[in-house]
């Protein structure tokens, strides 16, 4: 049973399925009755309190209109809002939020802060973003993905860029649900070994494989989605002019879009840097995907929540990492 959304490698494979049929079905209601308002309101009377470290546009938008699409509330949190900026620990800030709150939703640098959450706290906690981990983001560009192409064992998806949070949640999200992927980066710029390991594992178990290479064209020949992100992530900004100069050759353009197959769709998790990682006639073009994955965060997050919230209260059993 799902009691926290941390990591899709520490996810059961039937649970993110259970997310994404839920999700599917969220938005096929919503785009039926033509209305964000709640008719039932499942989560009425429900609190979800979001902690901000980085700064975000879809993650605060979808989590507070997911929840109240939902009936309930979110609460939102900077580091200035409460005293987790004044040397507070997290671990006592997230007993604390226990008390009051149903869930606590997080967005940070370390993952270190999330796990911590998650030990201490009697409710859910949910990964809105660490620097190892974007498992949100990804449920998104699994459901958008199965939506158009009618399924996701089988696939095969390219990344192409840095290998950070984002392909860490790709590595582990395609591995479970049976699409293939092939990342490549520059030498220095590799996922997480461990991460790797793990999605490798999965990927026996579903038939998919996983590829490394520092070849762009290698990673993206046949694949049915082509995905990149920015080079530089927030707090790295100090190494952006030496990260544009190791990936300068990591751009999806059209060239490179040219060795995926002819119905490839081009995903990217915003927000985007034309002219960097990719071209705007890419970004911008036929096939890109890029707003229907920011819309089905809206949408994969109310499933998440649901799963998470709907249940009648009763205090997580704490785990021992």
């Amino acid at each position: 049973m799902l009691t926290d959304l941390l990591s899709l490698g520490e996810t059961a494979p039937a649970d993110i399925s259970r997310i994404l049929t839920l999700a599917a079905a969220l938005k096929r209601d919503m785009k039926r009755r033509r209305t964000s308002r709640p008719l039932a309101g499942p989560l009425a009377g429900k609190t979800l309190v979001m902690i901000f470290e980085k700064s975000s546009t879809r993650t605060r938008l979808s989590f507070e209109v997911g929840m109240y699409q939902l009936g309930g509330q979110a609460i939102f949190l900077s580091p200035r809002d409460i005293q987790l900026g004044r040397g507070e620990t997290i671990e006592d800030t997230a007993r604390v939020l226990s008390r009051y709150a149903h869930a606590i939703m997080i967005r940070t640098f370390a993952h270190e802060t999330v796990e911590s959450a998650a030990r201490a706290a009697d409710v859910p906690v949910i990964n809105g973003l660490s620097d190892k981990h974007h498992p949100c983001q990804v449920l998104a560009d699994l459901m958008t993905l199965k939506a158009k192409k009618g399924r996701l064992k089988g696939l095969m998806l390219a990344y192409v860029g840095d290998g950070n949070n984002m392909a860490h949640s790709l590595l582990e999200g395609c591995a479970k649900t049976g699409v293939s992927i092939a990342v490549a980066t520059p030498k220095g710029y590799e996922p997480d070994e461990a991460v790797v390991a793990g999605a490798r594992k999965a990927a026996r178990g579903t038939g998919a494989s996983v590829l490394l290479t520092c070849d762009p064209a290698l990673a993206v020949r046949g694949a049915h989605a082509v995905y990149t992100d920015v080079w530089t992530s927030m707090g790295q900004e100090d190494e952006a002019a030496r990260r544009r100069r190791a990936f300068a050759g990591y751009q999806v353009n059209a060239a490179l879009l040219a060795s995926a197959r002819p119905d490839a769709v081009v995903m990217h998790c915003l927000p985007a840097h034309r002219g960097e990682e990719i071209t705007a006639d890419v970004l911008d073009g036929p096939r890109s995907v890029v707003l229907d994955q920011a819309e089905n965060r809206l949408h994969a997050q109310k499933a998440v929540l649901l799963l998470l919230m709907g249940r009648p209260s009763e205090k997580k059993t704490r785990r021992k990492r």
